[in-house]
């Protein structure tokens, strides 16, 4: 599959999909398109999904008709979306044109950044 990651999907998740053909709306030129126009670009370049973290996307563009899937992730932080990066890969391959589909991403334990874990813990 050709799939498509958004601005604020995290890169990392490029490397948990081995078997498919990832780009970047960056890498595309993409990058300054508004949400109806990067659906289309992207259609016409002939990607299967879009990955994205803008949950809203579902509420403002109607997939009816389109080539492409949308999978939406529920939060952008690559720790948070690491240890889901299998529900990901799983979303993707089940995905079906026109429509969208939800990762919902679980906040971290106690909603804390990782890194912020480890700063306290040195101190």
């Amino acid at each position: 599959m050709l799939i498509l990651f958004d601005q604020g999907t995290p890169v990392g998740d490029r490397r948990s999909l081995p078997r498919h053909t990832v780009k970047t709306a960056r890498e595309q030129g993409w990058s300054t398109l508004l949400n109806v126009e990067l659906l289309r670009a992207a259609e016409e370049a002939g990607f299967d999904v879009l990955l994205t973290t803008d949950t809203n996307l579902r509420y403002q563009q109607d997939l009816k008709g389109r080539r492409l899937a949308v999978i939406i992730l529920g939060k952008n932080r690559w720790n948070l979306i690491r240890p889901m990066l299998t529900d990901i890969a799983l979303a993707i391959v089940s995905a079906k044109p026109g429509t969208y589909s939800v990762v919902e991403i679980p906040p971290g334990k106690l909603g804390l950044d990782r890194r912020l874990v480890d700063a306290i813990a040195l101190q």
